[in-house]
């Protein structure tokens, strides 16, 4: 399975961004999925994570309010809606899937795509 990430930019403190993220997977259902990021200096850290039809999401503290994780099957993408932007907001970001147990673990995922970079200026 092959994950691109796309959607990252340069976004104002308050301002809003979607991530999108299309995977090759010949059944995209059969994954669950999940949104990490990197910030500078630090590591990688759980963002969102989202179950195989999209029954069921998980967020971290950090996020909940604010972004939106969602999926479209029938497109093999799946989407991070960010709002109410933060200068800690600022990382890569990566989409993860994984065709087993899902969850804010990294180790729960198999496949990983190249990131995308947020920036978020005060």
């Amino acid at each position: 399975v092959q994950l691109q990430a796309s959607g990252g930019g340069l976004v104002q403190a308050g301002d809003s961004l979607r991530l999108s993220c299309v995977a090759s997977a010949r059944i995209f259902s059969n994954y669950n999925m999940g949104w990490f990021r990197q910030a500078p200096g630090k590591e990688r850290d759980f963002v969102a994570a989202i179950s195989w039809g999209g029954s069921s999401t998980d967020y971290a503290d950090s996020v909940k309010g604010r972004f939106t994780i969602s999926r479209d099957n029938a497109k093999n993408t799946v989407y991070l809606q960010m709002n109410s932007l933060k200068p800690e907001d600022t990382a890569v970001y990566y989409c993860a899937a994984t065709s087993g147990r899902w969850g804010s673990r990294q180790d729960l995922y198999k496949y990983w795509g190249q990131g995308t970079l947020v920036t978020v200026s005060s």
